[in-house]
C-alpha cells in the first residue's frame, strides 16, 4: 500500500487549518453548508454532464485505488515471469496451462492459456496488445473525469461567491451585517478552490500515474509471455525485462527473495559455472 494521496490531502487540510487557527480564526468559519453543497454538488453534475453516467460510475469506482495504491513492483513481476519461462524450457509448454490455473492476474493467466493452446506469435501479441489498449483506456478515463472536475470546482465557487454577493447587495440597509455577509460570499470561491487543488486534481494526477504503472507492469507481463512462447533463455530473460524498467525501480534487479540472498538468476549462473568446472567423461 502506498498512502502518498492520503497522506498529502490530510498534510494539505491540515496545514489550512493551522493557518484559520494561527490567525485568531475559527474553522467554523469555512464549513458552511451552502456554499459546500453548491461547490460539491454543481462540481459533480457537471462533470457528470460532460461525459456519461458509464465514466461517472467507473471514475468514483476508482477512488478507493487511489487511496490504498496497491502496485506491483517490477523485480516481482521479472521474477514470476522467468519462473515460468523456466517451467516452459523443463516441463515444455503445455506445462504452463497448469500454472495458469495458479495465477490470480486475468491478464497473465489468459496468455497462459493461448500459450499452452498453441497460439500464434503474432496473433497472440495482437489480443495482449489489444487487452492492454483497452484497460489503459478505462483507467485513464477515471484520471480525466477527475481533472475535469478540477477545471470546474474554481468556477463554481467563483458562480457561488457572485450569487451571496448579489443577496449582500439587497440587504445595504443593514451595514452592521455587511461584513459577515461578505465573509460567507467568498467561502464559496475557497471551496472551490479548495477542492480543485486538494481534491480532485491530485486524485486524477494519482489515477494517471497508477494507470502509467499498470501499463508498466502488463508490458512487462506482455513481453514476457512472448518471449516464454519463443522460448528465451530464462536468464537472458530477465536481463530483457529489468532493462525495460527504469534504473530506480530496478535498482534490487540481481536479487529475487528476501534481501541478502542471491536470485534466481544468481544460482542460474552458479550452477552453470559448477557444470563446466566438472571433468568430462572419457
Amino acid at each position: 500500500m502506498d498512502p502518498a494521496t492520503l497522506v498529502g490531502i490530510a498534510i494539505a487540510f491540515g496545514s489550512l487549518f493551522a493557518m484559520i487557527t494561527i490567525e485568531g480564526g475559527h474553522i467554523q468559519s469555512i464549513l458552511l453548508p451552502a456554499p459546500m453543497i453548491l461547490v460539491f454538488g454543481a462540481t459533480i453534475a457537471v462533470g457528470i454532464a460532460g461525459g456519461t453516467i458509464r465514466d461517472a460510475l467507473s471514475a468514483f469506482k476508482a477512488v478507493p485505488g487511489a487511496f490504498i495504491g496497491k502496485t506491483t513492483p517490477p523485480q516481482q513481476v521479472i521474477d514470476q515471469v522467468v519462473g515460468l519461462a523456466e517451467t516452459a524450457r523443463s516441463s515444455g509448454l503445455l506445462a504452463l496451462e497448469q500454472e495458469a490455473d495458479t495465477v490470480a492476474d486475468p491478464f497473465l493467466r489468459g496468455a497462459l492459456q493461448n500459450i499452452a493452446d498453441g497460439t500464434d506469435g503474432d496473433e497472440l501479441r495482437i489480443l495482449l496488445e489489444d487487452e492492454l489498449a483497452t484497460a489503459t483506456k478505462q483507467s485513464r478515463n477515471a484520471a480525466k473525469f477527475f481533472t475535469t472536475l478540477g477545471g470546474y470546482a474554481p468556477t463554481v465557487g467563483i458562480i457561488g461567491t457572485v450569487v451571496s454577493l448579489t443577496h449582500v447587495l439587497e440587504n445595504l440597509d443593514t451595514p452592521s451585517t455587511l461584513g459577515p455577509m461578505i465573509a460567507a460570499a467568498f467561502v464559496a470561491t475557497l471551496w472551490g478552490l479548495l477542492t480543485a487543488n486538494f481534491l480532485w486534481l491530485p486524485i486524477g494526477s494519482r489515477l494517471k500515474r497508477l494507470s502509467d504503472l499498470e501499463v508498466e507492469r502488463m508490458t512487462l507481463l506482455l513481453e514476457g509471455a512472448l518471449a516464454v512462447q519463443a522460448g528465451s533463455q530464462p536468464r537472458l530473460l530477465g536481463e530483457r525485462l529489468r532493462a525495460m524498467v527504469p534504473a530506480p525501480a530496478s535498482a534490487k534487479a540481481g536479487k529475487a527473495g528476501k534481501p541478502g540472498k542471491p536470485g534466481k538468476d544468481a544460482k542460474a549462473d552458479k550452477a552453470d559455472k559448477a557444470d563446466k568446472s566438472l571433468p568430462k567423461a572419457a
